[in-house]
């Protein structure tokens, strides 16, 4: 049986820049007795044009960090891309310790189409992962999938470049074809980086009404709830938790996104976890 003090511990969530920010706002929404340690690592940012065996070394560096420095009881990587590459190998070297990943939502667009065609928006790392293609090659009977390496999008979105963010939306949606309810158009676009959720309503206002947006952070909200609820580590009070906010690299663009974003005005705090590898 876990202690109290186990159970009030944080629950660390990181990715390379602000857009796991849309995962913390859906944890912060599902979990809000819970305490909440979230990492920018944007020193070490992009991730989404990194190699497989630098996001694993960069994700274990990091995890050992929040596990060692901060205590969490529970790891949440709000990053498709991270995930793709190195959540087997953190999961084997912390075998009890909870770690949720994210998944870009495939299934449930594929299951929800009915045109049965399919938008995936995300970064081109993500796209070329091995995780990734095996998700898309189970489902290929299932639905057209039209993916798009969105190079540059989640760097706009850090920046707060509203005018690039817009016009690169407008860009990638239109390499990817027409989208709507009649066939042969797609209805369904995953956002398949936890940057791009922080801008849906620019992406719902080009695809239209009729498009449904799929994004991670309310699966992962559940999903963390569940696995923190097998292992007993569910922190019940009744005043809302505290988050802290750190950045491997310079702490205004996470303290920016984080007011504009969930309303947090926090003090940023710098940190070091170590080199690339």
């Amino acid at each position: 049986m876990p202690t109290a003090a186990q159970a009030e511990a944080p629950i660390g969530v990181f990715d390379s820049g602000v857009g796991g920010l849309s995962v913390l706002r859906a944890l912060r929404a599902q979990l809000p007795q819970e305490n909440f340690v979230y990492l920018s690592d944007a020193a070490h940012a992009p991730y989404g044009e990194r190699t497989d065996d630098y996001l694993t070394a960069r994700a274990l560096r990091v995890a050992d960090y929040l596990i060692g420095q901060r205590g969490v009881k529970s790891l949440v990587v709000a990053c498709n891309t991270a995930t793709a590459a190195a959540i087997e190998e953190m999961r084997a070297r912390w075998p009890a310790l909870p770690i949720v990943g994210i998944e870009p939502a495939l299934k449930p667009a594929a299951a929800a189409s009915q045109t049965k065609r399919v938008g995936v928006m995300a970064t081109r790392s993500t796209l070329q992962s091995a995780k990734f293609n095996k998700l898309l090659d189970s489902l290929q009977d299932q639905a057209q999938f039209v993916v798009q390496a969105c190079d540059g999008l989640a760097a706009a979105i850090e920046n707060g470049d509203d005018q690039t963010t817009r016009a690169l939306c407008e860009r990638y949606l239109h390499a990817m074809g027409d989208f709507g309810q009649r066939t042969g158009q797609i209805d369904q676009l995953v956002l398949g980086c936890t940057h791009y959720p922080l801008v849906s309503a620019v992406l719902q206002s080009l695809a239209g009404p009729g498009v449904e947006l799929l994004e991670a952070g309310a699966p992962v909200s559940l999903q963390t709830r569940r696995v923190l609820d097998q292992a007993q580590l569910l922190f019940s009070r009744r005043a809302e938790g505290l988050t802290q906010l750190l950045s491997t690299g310079p702490g205004e663009p996470l303290g920016r996104n984080a007011l504009r974003w969930l309303g947090l005005d926090l003090v940023v705090e710098s940190v070091q976890t170590g080199g690339a590898g």
